[in-house]
Formats: structure tokens, sequence, C-alpha cells
């Protein structure tokens, strides 16, 4: 009877630990990517960009801003925005082959445009993209002698054949006074806002390694990345299907 139940209580922590080996690789990938393009000067993004900070808390998620240019012109120019986030947005529009170029605008997993402030759209544009156990091709960062380590799985589907590997480099949060425009006397507070948009290499559905130095990751003082496995259609940038987020907390706390 003892060995009996020796041989159970081992079989039982054989099946635990597979257990919560799976349940963690179904959590290593996050299920969707969220890139909300905001604006200083548009009245309505405030409470998109409140939202987006509350996303960026969720482990499935990835939450990025991308401060546009596309309002300066109101009276006043937005201190965060760059035309190449513009850029980015007109570029999904023109992939989707509508005009739906605004803001707050949230831009699911690359292809599911909606409104930045609307949660229960948010939500469902998630559960709708499937992506239940994660984006389908794995995507790893890692740290080790002062360099950022990636990581990139082969495709897991047919129709995954190619993509470009990118790298967004953000700053954790920006808090900005704005004396002018829609938006005067305000003060407002921005999650995850991109600073730089690189594009690394293409992928060609194999399995790939890449090395960054830290030093030149980080040159501009950024709190983190992330890289995005994007597919292409045209030159243009198509579904995220993989993605991994790297933030200096994990490696750098103060004592």
């Amino acid at each position: 009877m003892r060995a009996d139940g020796q041989i159970r209580a081992i079989l039982f922590g054989v099946s635990l630990v597979a257990v919560l080996a799976s349940a963690a690789v179904a959590r290593a990938e996050p299920k969707a990517v969220l890139e909300l393009f905001t604006s200083q000067g548009c009245s309505s993004c405030p409470p998109a960009d409140k939202l987006l900070g509350s996303y960026a808390q969720d482990k499935d998620v990835i939450a990025l801003s991308y401060p546009v240019d596309i309002w300066d012109y109101l009276g006043w120019t937005d201190t965060l925005a760059s035309h190449e986030n513009t850029e980015r947005q007109r570029a999904y529009a023109q992939r989707r082959g509508d005009s739906q170029v605004y803001t707050p605008q949230v831009v699911v997993n690359g292809v599911m445009p909606v409104v930045g402030s609307d949660k229960t759209a948010i939500d469902r544009a998630i559960a709708d993209s499937g992506r239940v156990g994660g984006l389908p091709v794995p995507v790893k960062i890692s740290h080790s002698d002062e360099a950022v380590n990636i990581d990139i799985g082969p495709a897991a589907n047919a129709w995954v054949l190619k993509g470009t590997v990118w790298l967004v480099l953000y700053d954790r949060a920006r808090t900005v006074e704005i004396p002018r425009g829609e938006n005067k006397g305000r003060m407002l507070t921005y999650t995850n806002v991109v600073r730089k948009v690189q594009r690394l290499q293409m992928w060609k559905g194999a399995s790939l390694s890449l090395s960054l130095p830290e030093a030149e990751l980080y040159e501009n003082g950024a709190d983190g990345c992330v890289v995005l496995l994007q597919t292409d259609a045209g030159g243009l940038p198509g579904t995220i299907v993989g993605a991994a987020q790297f933030d200096r907390r994990s490696y750098y706390r103060s004592p």
C-alpha cells in the first residue's frame, strides 16, 4: 500500500507539473497587441489614454500609445507625437482599404480598428481575433551580458509564411501639461509611449534569433521595448502574429 501510495503521489506530482507547465506556456504569448493612436490636441482622447493604461496592467495584452500629429494645426502641437506614428496609422487604413484615420483609435493585432475609449468594442475585438492561447508565433525576449536577445519560433500555421520583425522603443509613462488647444489646462498621462519603431529584418517562417546591444537599444533613455512580428501585404503592415515585451524594471530595480 505504501509503494502504491508513493507511486500515486509521484504520478500526481508529475501531472501537476505538466498542468502548470502547460498553463505557463498558454500565458507566455500575449492574446493581443493594442496600438492606440492618440493626440494631445484631441478632447476625446483622455478617456482612451486612461483605458490603455489599465490594459497595460494585463499580462495577456501588450499596450502601446502612438501619439500622432494630425491635429497639431488646431492650436497645440503634440509634444510626444511623431509623423512616423501618423504614417503607421495611415498605412493600416490603406491596408484595410478604408479611410478610418481618427483619434482615439485602437488597432487590435494589426487588423481591427475600434474607438480607443470603447472598452466593450476592444474586448470584443480581442475575443474575435481568436487568440485564446496567445498569438500563433512564439516570441521571447531575454537579457544577458548587457544584450537583449530575441528568439522567434517557427510558423505554426501555413498562412503565416513571412513577415517583418519590428522593434518598438517606448517610455513607460509621460505626463504632460496642455496649455492650449482642446485639452487646455489638463495634465495628461500617457502609457508606453512609442518613441521609435525600427524594422529589424525579414522573417521567412523559420526560427530566428537576434541579439541587440542594450546600450544601443536604450541610447535615448527608453524604458522598454516591444518586438512585433507582423505579416506584410504589399509593403503595408498586416496581422501581428507574434509579440513580446521587455521592460527594464524586470532587471534594474531600486535597492
